[in-house]
């Protein structure tokens, strides 16, 4: 690797390590580097939809991810009493060429993070490297990091990429007024824990309503012996509150604080409140995203990924959108090499792609399913769902997000590579 790379990514997560693979198998040389001084397994669950799962097969991931995760058979929508709203098939159970994965974001992490040492070299990703400016000319970037215990340091590249997360440090040198992220009026609390498979095992359930309390559960590592076959389950628990708990992907939450919306909660097939009681670590966060921005390029310097467009988590599309921008600016970088004009040719497609994701996610996601049905039955048990909903107008939710999020089958399967 030379002493100057084409591309510089800022943040080694989901969106940066994938485009560190994806500009890597196409010849262009880059560099990762990353504030935390080491890797820790944080987050939860996640879930690779066939868009994003195309992309990393693309990478030669794909077996190595399976080896981790469930892959999702079916998303099941149900009432708070635990009635059936509707199933819709996921992945290849519903003919798609690739499968949705759920799995923990740590090994998802792992998997890119090793691919990257292996593929790219062991001092390909660089830890402890906060950046704290960015100044750019006509011919290239400099990137200034603070490195842990060393002071400052500079990097030099044709191009520099934000993948650094919600919270963005080159995203704030490119709008120093923009202010902290958007409450959307929605805490979360989420865990992990060894649990009884349900529905099969490979199926994801969401239930409830947020003003009373929903839930997402699916699980996302295999059983094994030493866990009596009990698969790692994930959960996610939303209630609308008007003041939102700290913006902080590691902070602890407290049963207290979530009950009693999530008391006696017990379906047929899953005693949620068990589950969710018999869990060690609970994290807490709230549900934020930031407004659509007119562009996120300037000169050398872009952004990607939740640094770009952060977006209620509503549509299991999070990773999924930032896995697309990094394989599509590859694209764009293979075609019209390490310049300006690669960056404006792929904020050209994704900035309004992306754009539409953020704003459906906040009025239009698929659990708008369970917005309707809460609200037309009044909150009240039903005896069939056809008496609350009819069953074309459910189905017709999910195809349109499937549409805005670019993972509609027939448009998945027949576009070329975007690398």
């Amino acid at each position: 690797m030379s002493d100057h790379p084409d591309v510089l990514i800022v943040g080694a997560g989901i969106g940066g390590l994938t485009l560190a693979l994806s500009l890597h198998q196409v010849g262009v040389s880059c560099r990762v580097f990353e504030a935390a001084p080491e890797v820790h397994p944080l987050g939860v669950g996640i879930n690779l939809l066939p868009h994003g799962m195309r992309e990393l097969t693309e990478l030669g991931l794909a077996d190595k991810l399976a080896r981790h995760a469930i892959e999702t058979r079916t998303l099941a929508y149900y009432s708070r009493y635990g009635q059936p709203i509707i199933k819709d098939l996921r992945g290849r159970y519903a003919g798609y060429d690739w499968p949705q994965l759920s799995i923990h974001r740590a090994d998802l992490h792992k998997v890119l993070l090793d691919a990257a040492h292996e593929r790219l070299g062991a001092d390909a990703v660089r830890l402890g490297h906060r950046c704290v400016r960015l100044d750019q000319d006509a011919s290239g970037v400099a990137v200034h990091f603070d490195v842990s215990g060393h002071g400052g340091h500079v990097e030099a590249a044709k191009l520099a990429i934000g993948c650094d997360g919600i919270h963005s440090a080159v995203r704030r040198q490119l709008f120093p007024n923009e202010g902290p992220p958007k409450y959307s009026g929605v805490n979360m609390w989420r865990g992990a824990v060894r649990w009884p498979e349900f529905l099969g095992g490979d199926t994801m359930l969401s239930s409830g309503w947020m003003t009373v309390g929903k839930t997402v559960i699916y699980p996302i590592r295999p059983g094994t012996p030493e866990t009596d076959g009990k698969p790692l389950i994930n959960w996610v628990a939303e209630l609308e509150r008007p003041e939102a708990v700290r913006q902080d992907w590691t902070g602890r939450g407290r049963l207290e604080d979530m009950m009693p919306a999530f008391a006696g909660l017990k379906f047929d097939f899953l005693d949620i409140t068990g589950m969710i009681e018999a869990t060690e670590e609970i994290l807490e966060y709230p549900m934020v995203d930031r407004d659509p921005l007119e562009r996120w390029s300037f000169g050398r310097l872009t952004l990607l990924g939740d640094a770009a467009h952060p977006m209620y988590p509503r549509g299991s599309n999070g990773a999924g959108q930032a896995i697309v921008d990094a394989r599509f600016l590859t694209g764009q970088i293979k075609k019209l090499g390490a310049t300006p004009e690669a960056l404006i040719a792929y904020e050209a497609v994704r900035n309004p792609a992306t754009a539409k994701v953020v704003l459906t996610n906040r009025s239009d996601p698929p659990d708008a399913i369970l917005r309707e049905v809460w609200q037309r039955s009044g909150g009240k048990p039903f005896a069939r769902i056809e008496d609350v909903m009819p069953t074309a107008e459910l189905e017709a939710i999910l195809e349109r997000y499937k549409k805005v999020a670019g993972f509609d089958r027939e448009t998945l399967r027949s576009r070329p590579s975007f690398v």
